[in-house]
């Protein structure tokens, strides 16, 4: 396993992490176990997860995470999340410094833990100011409830702006960001990853395989009609463009010319990008996880990774000013 320092924090983590959304939903906890197991072994030691994780939005998928780190939690790097709403009351959700504070302690508690080593914002809350949010962050960090404030789902213009106001109010900044990021959603190159790299901030992505459809589930053979791209609203509208089955078709093509199964040819290439620190892979089965981490025996060379991104459509750069791209 290859380990990469994040951002500016010093600590070393490996390229490769767990995201535990199928904890508690698509995997039991005994499945869980085994998959968490196998990260072990290969060398992972991020894991992440969220306080609505686990299929009832009630801290479920937390619960199993915290169970499974006890006896290791030293050597692992451990991430949460907050500002989903999970209970549906007026003040469930978002990133009023209430809301924090009264989530973080649940968190702690589902993890039995009693520190976070990566805090993210999930989503943003226009409700509230950035200030207070910030503020409340930079608390938990000065309590030692949370290391490391960071930050998901956001534009690079939200992100610079939640470093301006850190710097000038001298409170917490963030040290990670945590973007979506595959060859069929490739946007986060325009400016996320730009700024990632000037500001030196930790990249983990989420996401290498779009939801399955990079792995070839969605585009060859008998076209299932289960699976969340095909049942889920969320993911049908995320993958639901006639390009990106395009796309994927294509990739599959490739990997198979090339020997290697997709789902491991996806994920090298997720976590090649020079700007990202790890890439989050997930499964529900251990046949799932060993596909993604068969990525750890690719070596991807930036010639390789350039005939896979011809595959794609690359995004037009952030001033639209082609003809002035390096």
């Amino acid at each position: 396993m290859e380990y990469r320092t994040l951002g500016k924090t010093g600590i070393q983590i490996s390229y490769l992490s767990l995201g535990t959304m199928t904890f508690g939903s698509a995997a039991d906890e005994e499945m869980s176990g085994k998959i968490f197991n196998r990260c072990r072994e290969a060398g992972i030691n991020v894991f992440d997860t969220a306080n609505i994780y686990g299929g009832n939005r009630n801290g479920r998928g937390e619960q199993i995470v915290g169970r499974l780190i006890k006896s290791c939690r030293d050597e692992l790097i451990l991430s949460t999340k907050v500002g989903t709403p999970r209970w549906g009351g007026p003040n469930d959700g978002g990133l009023s410094r209430r809301y924090i504070m009264l989530e973080v302690e649940k968190s702690l508690k589902n993890l039995q833990t009693d520190r976070i080593d990566i805090y993210y914002i999930h989503k943003l809350d226009s409700r509230t100011p950035m200030e207070e949010t910030l503020r409340a962050m930079d608390d938990l960090q000065k309590q030692g409830k949370i290391l490391y404030p960071a930050i998901s789902n956001s534009a690079a213009w939200q992100i610079a702006l939640a470093l301006g106001i850190s710097r000038e109010e001298s409170i917490a900044e963030f040290a990670c960001v945590q973007p979506m990021y595959n060859l069929v959603k490739r946007q986060s190159e325009v400016e996320i990853l730009e700024l990632a790299k000037a500001e030196k901030l930790g990249v983990i992505t989420y996401s290498p395989l779009g939801a399955g459809l990079l792995t070839g589930k969605y585009t060859h053979g008998d076209k299932p009609e289960e699976g969340r791209i095909r049942t889920d609203e969320r993911y049908k509208a995320r993958y639901g463009n006639p390009l990106y089955f395009e796309i994927a078709e294509k990739f599959v093509d490739y990997a198979a010319e090339h020997g290697v199964k997709p789902a491991a040819l996806a994920v090298a290439w997720a976590a090649s990008h020079p700007a990202v620190t790890s890439s989050l892979i997930g499964a529900r089965n251990l046949e799932q996880l060993e596909d993604s981490l068969a990525a750890i025996e690719i070596k991807m060379t930036p010639e390789w990774r350039k005939e896979i991104d011809s595959l794609s459509v690359e995004p037009p750069p952030a001033t639209d000013r082609s003809e002035e791209k390096n």
